[in-house]
């Protein structure tokens, strides 16, 4: 049974910091007009109470890239996610013996990626100039990392390390 003395009084300014958690900053909002006004203007026949709204968050580094990488297309400019990881490559096969046993033979491994080591996480292009976007949220950059940013760097390129999608906005609005 309940008791009322195990519950706890919350006040006002409890509630309004849980939802100051919550609230979505002014830039994921410009996303979010963004992508509704995209998706008008890819199904220009199906009206609103019927549109899928995409939710965009800040808060992981996968939330991120996808905030940015849709950003940049919804602008008109082009971006991509590169993929740096290797490949698994399966070799087993399933084999039944003659009284209807079966098992799995072979061997599966890892490949490493035939990519540079280092890259960043995002491509993209806007105004003609190469822009490379590595997304961090707590760690920080290794060393193959710091040395592509340094190649793209004096290859002329820009390279933004970018942990919130407020401060990817602040490099936008300061290259536009």
């Amino acid at each position: 049974m309940m008791t009322t003395n195990n519950i706890k009084a919350v006040n006002h300014s409890e509630i309004q910091s849980i939802k100051k958690h919550c609230l979505k900053s002014d830039a994921i909002k410009e996303l979010e007009t963004l992508a509704i006004a995209d998706n008008r203007k890819k199904h220009p026949t199906l009206p609103d109470y019927a549109r899928c709204t995409r939710k965009y968050s800040d808060k992981t580094a996968n939330g991120l890239t996808t905030c940015i990488i849709d950003f940049l297309r919804f602008k008109g400019w082009q971006a991509e996610r590169i993929n740096c990881t290797g490949r698994y490559q399966d070799n087993t096969k399933v084999v039944t013996d003659v009284t209807g046993f079966s098992r799995r033979i072979g061997s599966a491994q890892w490949l490493p990626t035939s990519g540079q080591k280092g890259t960043a996480d995002i491509s993209a292009t806007i105004k003609g100039r190469s822009i490379k976007i590595e997304v961090k949220m707590k760690d920080r950059q290794s060393e193959a990392q710091k040395e592509y940013q340094r190649q793209v760097e004096q290859a002329g390129g820009l390279y933004w390390l970018v942990r919130s999608f407020d401060e990817f906005m602040s490099f936008y609005n300061s290259l536009i």
